[in-house]
């Protein structure tokens, strides 16, 4: 089996002044040209969720209200899965490209969080006009920007 090595570019920073995207000094010439792009795409470590144990769980019990009783993994955004990566768009509020900093609206990740690659959210690669989903989640908001105001915590059983 081959191994691979991925290094973090930076971090996440949920702090009280906001949501960051922190890189690492080395990584900051990389920012060159992404004024412009309203989202980005921010790749990162479940690391809170890196064990033995929650790679190797392949199913999960249902974990949202109207699912099957039962999922694999990879029909879930559940952070417990082989290799706990995320993916997440991100709204970019502005960027410090001095400094390496990308300030953002909103992330599902905790403060300190890996960060292993950012790229330019782009509607022509990246959005589906009109995808096919289940029906236990096919009430779910049609957009990010819907997804603010959508009562998540009922639809969660965890």
């Amino acid at each position: 089996m081959n191994k691979f090595y991925v290094d973090p570019i930076g971090n996440i920073s949920v702090n009280g002044k906001g949501m960051f995207v922190k890189l690492e000094e080395k990584y900051i010439p990389a920012l060159k040209a992404l004024d412009g792009f309203g989202y980005i795409d921010v790749i990162w470590w479940f690391e809170d969720n890196d064990n033995i144990e929650a790679r190797n769980i392949l199913t999960v019990v249902k974990p949202y209200q109207k699912a099957p009783d039962e999922m694999g993994v990879f029909a879930t955004r559940s952070p417990i899965r082989p290799n706990p990566i995320a993916l997440s768009v991100a709204q970019i509020i502005s960027i410090d490209y001095e400094k390496g900093i990308i300030r953002i609206a909103y992330i599902d990740a905790n403060d300190n969080t890996p960060v292993l690659d950012i790229k330019p959210y782009t509607p022509s690669i990246d959005r589906v006009e009109n995808p096919a989903v289940p029906k236990w989640c096919a009430h779910w908001p049609k957009s990010y920007e819907e997804s603010g105001n959508f009562d998540w915590e009922s639809e969660f059983l965890f």
